[in-house]
């Protein structure tokens, strides 16, 4: 069966998927980067293909995707929704309802001052967002933060990552 779907004839997925038909909000285009056949639901392999197209190692890939599915997927399911054991598919549409911390994505700069309120989840966010984003002299620069908020990121370093190997390959 395909991701996204169940036994109800493709409706979850077409109901799941009405969330790119309108304005996304910044949190929902940050994790629609890793909705890879945008259907609205984000699962374990999708997240873990996302990591894999912005140069994450395997290692990092496969506990992001076990992590984050499984902390968040539960939150964002919607009600009523039966979702078999151990898929942990992650909502885009009710993304709002996994945020942690007390982020506000319009306020770039309070997030320098709020990483501390994030808990072991925003910290370790904040980890590997530097370990994969950090330039050659080691800073993390604020619109690496800004374009990670406002979802335009990982677009980006999948785009860079493909250009870097295609000029490989010649």
């Amino acid at each position: 069966m395909a991701p996204g779907s169940n036994n109800n004839n493709g409706k979850e997925s077409s109901m799941a998927s009405d969330v790119y038909r309108g304005d996304l909000t910044p949190l929902q285009r940050h994790v629609a980067f890793f909705d890879r056949n945008k259907d609205g639901v984000i699962y374990p392999s999708e997240t873990y293909e996302g990591f894999r197209v912005i140069g994450a190692g395997v290692p990092l890939s496969a506990v992001g995707a076990v992590f984050i599915n499984g902390f968040l997927g539960p939150k964002t399911i919607p009600e009523n929704e039966k979702v078999g054991p151990f898929k942990f598919p992650i909502y885009v549409k009710n993304i709002h309802k996994g945020k942690h911390g007390n982020t506000d994505t319009r306020n770039h700069q309070s997030l320098f001052e709020l990483h501390q309120h994030l808990g072991w989840g925003g910290f370790t966010e904040w980890k590997v967002l530097f370990a994969l984003c950090k330039d050659k002299d080691g800073f993390l620069h604020k619109e690496t933060v800004r374009a990670v908020y406002d979802g335009s990121l990982f677009d980006r370093m999948e785009q860079e990552r493909k250009a870097k190997e295609s000029g490989k390959k010649k």
